[in-house]
């Protein structure tokens, strides 16, 4: 959140108090985490009852393991799939960062990170028929 703050200061136009500035961030990042149910689909957190209680150890092995192999996935994606997955996923980059950093429009990332995600799915799927 403070390196996006960081990163966004020159777009801060003192329409609003600098705290509510930031809490704006913080409410908009927390919203962007929520929406982003990518990994939340595919790695249970806790037991899968929502109990809250701590996973086993076999547990928390295979769901590292599936964890491991969603990386494999995503690294044998094309190039401008893998950027954009990655971007999301690991530096936490909104859609409107993400264009502005590859050179594309917003709309170009956002049917990116459909497609990737699609892809990644399926490849997933298969390998549960198998």
């Amino acid at each position: 959140m403070f390196l996006k703050a960081h990163r966004s200061i020159g777009k801060y136009r003192g329409n609003a108090t600098l705290k509510t500035w930031l809490l704006t961030i913080t409410r908009n990042t927390a919203f962007s985490w929520r929406r982003s149910s990518f990994w939340r689909r595919f790695v249970p957190l806790g037991d899968g009852q929502g109990t809250g209680q701590v996973m086993s150890a076999e547990k928390e092995a295979i769901s590292n393991q599936y964890v491991s192999r969603i990386w494999e996935l995503i690294m044998e994606l094309p190039d401008k799939h893998r950027e954009v997955l990655v971007l999301e996923i690991q530096q936490e980059l909104s859609t409107a960062e993400m264009a502005l950093l590859l050179g594309v429009a917003e709309g170009t990332v956002k049917s990116r990170l459909s497609r990737a995600r699609d892809k990644v799915r399926k490849a997933l799927e298969e390998e549960e028929m198998r």
